[in-house]
C-alpha cells in the first residue's frame, strides 16, 4: 500500500482532490432493535402500566414507601417527600411531585392539606413547597406490612425497596389507571369502594357479581357497553343538565374526564359555530359544580340540553383497555378477573399474616413457659458453680429437662441464652399467679388464629367488612347509571342557514341569495330534491349544488322518515301510458340520481306533492281529445293507491295523452295516529317527545283549545303553530264530548253554568258573554263534571254550607251562543271544580286501521271499484315483485 501510495504524481493528487466524497453506508439495525426493545421494556415496566398485585406504578410505590418511612403522625411538607422518593426513584422531582398529587387528589390513600389543585376545574396544585401530606388511616390499614413484604435494592444499590406493597384491597380499581408506554397503554376506570367490597365478599361466597365505574366528577353513564373493561368496551358519559327556570339551565356535575374549562369552552364553540343558541354563561363553581347557561326567550330547554349533549363536552365517549404488569409481562384482563385476583391475592397476604402472628404467639408462649419453669423452679441456683459459659449452659439445660415435656418445640441454644439475661430483680418480683394468666392468654390468642387460618374466607369477608363499615361511610355511588338514546343532530340544531333554490337552473345552496327561499337549515342536514323527469337526490347542504334542471320540490330529508309520503303521477317514456305511485323516502345513498319513473327517456311527471303526515288529496285528471275516448275527466283518490317502495311502478292511470292534472281536494293523513306532546316553556307542540303527552292524533284529529277569555277553538295539530299563554285546556278534541263551563255575567252580576258542543271547526268561538266585566270561573270537558260551590257569609245570618253540584244534571247540551242557566242567587265566594264521577265514554267510531311497515302502508280501506284500479292491479300484478327487489338494492348502501 505504502508503494502505491509512493506511485501517486501530484496530477493525480489534484484529481483525487477534486472527486466529490462518496456516501458510506453502516447498518446498526441489531443494535437499534436492541436498543428500541430495551427502551420499550423499560417504559413498560418502569413508568406507565400498573402491576396486578399492588395496583401501584413504580413511582406510586415508592411514593408511598417514602411516605412510611419519614410517617410520624404528622404531615410532611410534599418538597420533602419528593426529595425522599428521589433516593429510591430514578427520575426528577416534577414527576414525583404530579403522580403525587395525582394519588392525593383521588381522596383514599393520602391526607392531604393545602391547595391541592381542584378536579372539577382543573386548576393546578399549589407548588411541591407548600402543601402537606401524611397516610391515610385507610392506607396505613390496607396498604403496608413489612414482615409479609418482599424488598430488592434500590437502583443504585444503597437502600431497600419493596418489590410490591402487601395490598390488600382492589386499590388498581378503586383508583383507576391511565398510562402510555411504547406501543401500548392502559386505561382502568375508577369503580366506587363500596361495590368493590361487596363484589370482594360475594366473590368470597362464590356469587356472581358485576362491576361498572363511578366517577368523582359524578354525572350520567350508560356501561350497557363496558364490556367488563376490555378492548372494544365504550362508556357513554353525560354531565347531569337541570332546567333551573324557563330561560336558564344548570350543570352541577361533569362527565369524565372534563373540567368546567374544557366545558364552557366547547358550549362557546358550539354556539359560535351555530350548533347551539346561547345568551350567557356564568361558571359558579368552587366546592360544587354550577354552571348557569342563560337561554334566549322562546328557545325550548328540552332542546337545547339535547342540543349540548349533541355538540359540546356535555357528553364524552370512554374506551376502556384493562392491561396491568404481572411477572414483568404485560397482560391484559377485565375488571371482574382484576377483582377475583386482588380479592385471592388478599386472602393469601391475610393468611401470610395469620401465620406471622401464630408463630410470634406461639414464640411468645414457649418463652413464657421457660422463663416460669427457669424461675418457679429455681434453676437460676445451677450455675453458680459453674464456671465456664458452656457449663452454665449445660446447667440449666439439664436442670430444664424434667419440665419441658409439654412444650411444643425443642428447647435451643438461643433459648437457654435469653433465660441468663433475665435480670436478679424480675426473679425476686417473678409472680406465678401473673405468668400463668400470660400464658392462658396466648394460649386464647394461638386458638383464635388457628380458627382463622382453619375459617380462611370467613376471616377475610369479616376482614372486608370491617373496611366497609370504618371507610365506606361518605363513599356511596356519584354516577347515576341510565340507559341513553342517541340524540338525533339534525333534530336539535339549530337552523341558523337559509336554503335557496334555482329551479329552472336546477341549483339549490346557501349562497343563491338572489333566488327563492325555500327554508331554514343547518350545515349538517341533508337536502332532498326532485325534478320533472322524475329524478331524485339526496345531498348535503353546500353553498351550490346542481341537481338537475326543473327542480319540482325541496326539502331537508329526514333519515328514517316513514310519515312523510310522496304522491306522484308520471308519464312512462315521451308518450307512453301514465302510472300514479305513493311511496316514502327512508333511506338512501348520498349524492347518488334516482330514477323514480320506468326510466324511459322523455318520462315526465305530471303531478307531484310531499306530504308530511301521510296525507291523500283527491286530483282531477284530464285527457286530450283523440279518437274515441268518451271519459276525458275523472278524480283520483290518492287514499285508494297503497303505499310502496320508491322503485315500484305504479298504477297505470290511462294509455291515452293527459292534458293536466289538477288538485281538487285536500287529503287527510292515511296512517297510523301520531303522539304528540306540548312543550310548556316556549308554548309549542312537538312530535320528539319534549313535556307532556297530549294524546295520538290522526290526520283529521283536531286539537282543542280553551283560553281564560272564554274563547274556544279547534285547529289542525301542526308543530308551527304558536299558542297564548293563558290557555288553561289543550286535548285532542272529542266531538261529541260536551264542554262545560261556569262563568260569572257581568251584566246581571250572577253565575251561569252552560254546556255545549263545537260545531265551526277551525273557527274561534266566545262561549261567555261579551261584557267587560264577565269572565270564565271553571271549565271542564269531563263526561260527568262536579262543581263546588263555596258560599260568602252574609251579616247577621249564618254562613250557609258548600254545595255540590252535578253539571251534567244540572243542565242539557244547548247551543254554544245561550246564556245558560243561572248557578244560584247567594252571593259566591268561590267556584271549585271537584273529581268528576268515573263514566265510561261511549267507543267512537274508528277510522281506517293502518299499519305502518318499512317499505308500504297496508289500508283497511276497501280499494275502489272503479276501472282505473282493476286494469292497475292486473298491469301492476307482475312488476310487484321485481319492484320491490329492486327496491331492496337501491338501499343497500344507507347513510
Amino acid at each position: 500500500m505504502a508503494e502505491d501510495n509512493d506511485d501517486l504524481t501530484n496530477d493525480n493528487l489534484d484529481n483525487l482532490e477534486n472527486q466529490e466524497p462518496q456516501e458510506t453506508i453502516t447498518r446498526i439495525t441489531g443494535m437499534y432493535k436492541e436498543w428500541f426493545l430495551d427502551y420499550a421494556s423499560y417504559v413498560i415496566l418502569e413508568r406507565a402500566v400498573p402491576a396486578i398485585e399492588d395496583g401501584f406504578k413504580p413511582v406510586q410505590r415508592r411514593i408511598m414507601h417514602s411516605m412510611k418511612d419519614l410517617d410520624d403522625g404528622r404531615y410532611n411538607k410534599v418538597a420533602n417527600i419528593v426529595g425522599h422518593t428521589m433516593q429510591y426513584h430514578p427520575h426528577g422531582d416534577a414527576s414525583i411531585a404530579d403522580a403525587m398529587v395525582q394519588i392525593g387528589q383521588k381522596d383514599l390513600l393520602i391526607d392531604t392539606q393545602g391547595n391541592w389543585g381542584n378536579i372539577l376545574t382543573g386548576d393546578r396544585a399549589a407548588a411541591s413547597r407548600y402543601i402537606e401530606a401524611r397516610i391515610s388511616k385507610f392506607g396505613l390499614d390496607v396498604v403496608y406490612n413489612p414482615k409479609i413484604t418482599e424488598w430488592q435494592a434500590s437502583y443504585d444499590g444503597r437502600r431497600k425497596e419493596p418489590v410490591n406493597l402487601p395490598v390488600m384491597f382492589p386499590l388498581l380499581l378503586a383508583q383507576g389507571g391511565e398510562g402510555i408506554a411504547v406501543g401500548l397503554s392502559t386505561k382502568i376506570l375508577p369503580h366506587n369502594f363500596i361495590e368493590l367490597i361487596d363484589a370482594s365478599v360475594k366473590h368470597l361466597q362464590g356469587k356472581r357479581f358485576t362491576l361498572v365505574p363511578d366517577f368523582p366528577t359524578g354525572g350520567i353513564a350508560d356501561c350497557s357497553q363496558y364490556n367488563d373493561g376490555l378492548r372494544g368496551g365504550k362508556i357513554r358519559c353525560r354531565a347531569k343538565i337541570n332546567q333551573l327556570d324557563k330561560n336558564t339551565l344548570v350543570i352541577n356535575e361533569l362527565p369524565f374526564g372534563t373540567t368546567t374549562s374544557s366545558l364552557i369552552d366547547s358550549i362557546l364553540k358550539a354556539n359560535d359555530k351555530g350548533k347551539i343558541k346561547i345568551k350567557k354563561i356564568e361558571d359558579n363553581t368552587s366546592a360544587e359544580v354550577e354552571i348557569l347557561i342563560h337561554l334566549p326567550s322562546g328557545l325550548s330547554p328540552d332542546k337545547t340540553i339535547d342540543a349540548l349533549y349533541a355538540f359540546t363536552a356535555c357528553e364524552s365517549s370512554i374506551s376502556p383497555l384493562g392491561c396491568v404488569i404481572e411477572d414483568n409481562k404485560p397482560l391484559f384482563i377485565g375488571v371482574t378477573d382484576m377483582l377475583r385476583r386482588s380479592t385471592d391475592n388478599t386472602v393469601q397476604l391475610l393468611k401470610q399474616e395469620l401465620e406471622i402472628k401464630l408463630g410470634e404467639f406461639e414464640e411468645q408462649w414457649h418463652f413464657a413457659s421457660l422463663e416460669r419453669i427457669f424461675i418457679e423452679n429455681r434453676i437460676y441456683r445451677d450455675i453458680e458453680e459453674e464456671e465456664t459459659w458452656e457449663g452454665v449452659i449445660e446447667a440449666i439445660d439439664k436442670g430444664l429437662k424434667p419440665h419441658i415435656k409439654h412444650l411444643k418445640r425443642a428447647v435451643t441454644v438461643e433459648d437457654i441464652t435469653r433465660l441468663t439475661e433475665i435480670r436478679i430483680k424480675r426473679i425476686s418480683k417473678f409472680d406465678i399467679d401473673k405468668a400463668q394468666q400470660k400464658i392462658d392468654a396466648l394460649e386464647e390468642q394461638i386458638a383464635e388464629v388457628k380458627h382463622h387460618l382453619a375459617n380462611l374466607i370467613e376471616y377475610a369477608i369479616a376482614y372486608f367488612t370491617r373496611l366497609k363499615k370504618e371507610y365506606g361511610e361518605g363513599r356511596e355511588r356519584k354516577t347515576e347509571l341510565r340507559a341513553f338514546e342517541d340524540v338525533d343532530a339534525t333534530k336539535v340544531v339549530i337552523r341558523n342557514t337559509k336554503l335557496y333554490v334555482n329551479r329552472a337552473e336546477g341549483f339549490l345552496g346557501t349562497s343563491l341569495r338572489r333566488d327563492e327561499y325555500v327554508c331554514d337549515c343547518s350545515d349538517i342536514d341533508d337536502i332532498i330534491a326532485f325534478t320533472t323527469d322524475g329524478k331524485m337526490m339526496v345531498t348535503k347542504v353546500d353553498s351550490k349544488t346542481f341537481i338537475g334542471k326543473n327542480i319540482i320540490h325541496v326539502a331537508v330529508f329526514k333519515k328514517k322518515d316513514k310519515r312523510t309520503i310522496y304522491n306522484m303521477i308520471y308519464r312512462d317514456g315521451s308518450k307512453g301510458p301514465s302510472y300514479v305511485k305513493r311511496f316514502a323516502v327512508t333511506a338512501m345513498t348520498r349524492d347518488k340520481l334516482y330514477d323514480l319513473t320506468n326510466g324511459n327517456k322523455g318520462s315526465k311527471a305530471w303531478y307531484f306533492s310531499a306530504n308530511p303526515n301521510g296525507e291523500a288529496e283527491v286530483v282531477a285528471i284530464s285527457l286530450r281529445q283523440v279518437g274515441s275516448v268518451k271519459k276525458l275527466k275523472w278524480d283520483l283518490d290518492f287514499a285508494d293507491i297503497l303505499i310502496k317502495g320508491r322503485a315500484s311502478k305504479g298504477n297505470l292511470v290511462t294509455k291515452y295523452a293527459i292534458k293536466s292534472v289538477d288538485l281538487k281536494e285536500k287529503g287527510i293523513s292515511t296512517l297510523k295516529p301520531r303522539k304528540i306532546w306540548f312543550d310548556e316553556t316556549v308554548q309549542r307542540i312537538n312530535v320528539d317527545g319534549r313535556g307532556e303527552l297530549i294524546g295520538e292524533f290522526k290526520g283529521e284529529d283536531k286539537l282543542l283549545l280553551i283560553n281564560q277569555k272564554g274563547i274556544v277553538k279547534t285547529v289542525t295539530p301542526e308543530v308551527t303553530l304558536h299558542f297564548d299563554s293563558d290557555m288553561i285546556i289543550m286535548e285532542k278534541w272529542i266531538p261529541k264530548k260536551p264542554i262545560s263551563a261556569v262563568y260569572f255575567d257581568g251584566d246581571k252580576e250572577r253565575y251561569y253554568v252552560k254546556r255545549f258542543l263545537i260545531e265551526n271547526e277551525n273557527k274561534e268561538e266566545l262561549f261567555i258573554t261579551d261584557h267587560p266585566n264577565s269572565q270564565l270561573e271553571i271549565v271542564s270537558t269531563d263526561w260527568i263534571p262536579v262543581a263546588e260551590i263555596v258560599f260568602s257569609k252574609e251579616r247577621g245570618k249564618d254562613r250557609k254550607d258548600n254545595e255540590e253540584v252535578n253539571l251534567e244534571e244540572f243542565i242539557a247540551i244547548k247551543g254554544i251562543s245561550a246564556l245558560g242557566n243561572q248557578l244560584t242567587k247567594d252571593k259566591v265566594n268561590a267556584i271549585n271544580l271537584l273529581d268528576p264521577i268515573p263514566f265510561e265514554s261511549p267507543e267512537e267510531v274508528a277510522a281506517e286501521t293502518v299499519e305502518v311497515n318499512d317499505e308500504e302502508v297496508i289500508s283497511d280501506k276497501k280499494e275502489n271499484n272503479s276501472e282505473t284500479t282493476k286494469s292497475a292491479e292486473k298491469e301492476t300484478k307482475s312488476n310487484d315483485n321485481e319492484d320491490n327487489d329492486a327496491d331492496d338494492k337501491g338501499q343497500a348502501s344507507l347513510f
